[in-house]
Parts: structure tokens; sequence; C-alpha cells
């Protein structure tokens, strides 16, 4: 049992890119799925598709590498654990990076990036830091 299944998922991207793998397997849960949309919707993976199998559901992620086959995400990291919250009002500036990279928030709205919350003027709970 895992007591905090988005680092988890997380890890095994991050994990999964630095190896070169094409595509990694993992359990699914709606969380989940909404995090690598937005990893999808910035470009930094190819596709996610749910399969299910014996009954049991997956999200398969196809990961995407530059032309000289070096992985699109250069750092993924879980900000908010279940021992520490760190929640963020509205933003008013890009944080990650200076700007090259981005946070992904879970808002009342649902999860966004701090771009998409800052032109909502929402705040909420940090998920992950993505560059």
């Amino acid at each position: 049992m895992l007591t905090d299944p988005i680092a988890d998922c997380l890890s095994r991207v991050r994990n999964a890119s630095q190896a070169g793998h094409s595509e990694v397997k993992m359990t699914y849960s709606k969380m989940k799925e909404s995090v690598l949309k937005i990893l999808k919707e910035e470009g930094l993976i190819a596709t996610v598709a749910v399969e299910l199998e014996k009954s049991k559901k997956f999200l398969v992620v196809q990961l995407r590498y530059s032309e000289n086959h070096q992985p699109m995400i250069h750092r993924l990291k879980r900000l908010s654990r279940p021992g520490q919250r760190v929640y963020k009002k509205t933003p008013t500036k890009l944080d990650a990076r200076s700007g090259l990279g981005f946070q992904i928030l879970s808002t009342s709205r649902g999860l966004m990036t701090d771009k998409q919350a800052m032109e909502r003027k929402l705040g909420g709970e940090l998920i992950a830091e993505v560059w």
C-alpha cells in the first residue's frame, strides 16, 4: 500500500524518462490521470491512455524525447506531501525556474498549472514542480 500515490506516479515517469524507456505503466486514479494530462498539454509526454486488464484500470504513458534523445522532462518534483501540505495563494509570478518551468496546483476548479491559476486568480495546494 502506497502512502503517496502521486509521488509514486511522478517518480515512475521521471525514472522511466531518465532510463530512456518509451512507456511506463501504473495503476489508475483520477488524480494521476489529471496530473499526466497536464504534462501532456504542456508537451512533456506524448500520450496518456487508460487500459483495462483483468478488471483493473492502468495508465499507460508514452514518453517524449528531443531530437538528440534527451528526455523532455528535466526535473519533476513533488512539493506537497501527506505529512506536509504546501498551499499557495493566487500566484502573482511564475516561480518554477523563473518562468521556464511550471507548477501544478490543485484548486477548487481542478488541477491546473500556475499560469492558468494566475489567470483565473485561484490558489490551492501545490502538487508538483516541472521543468
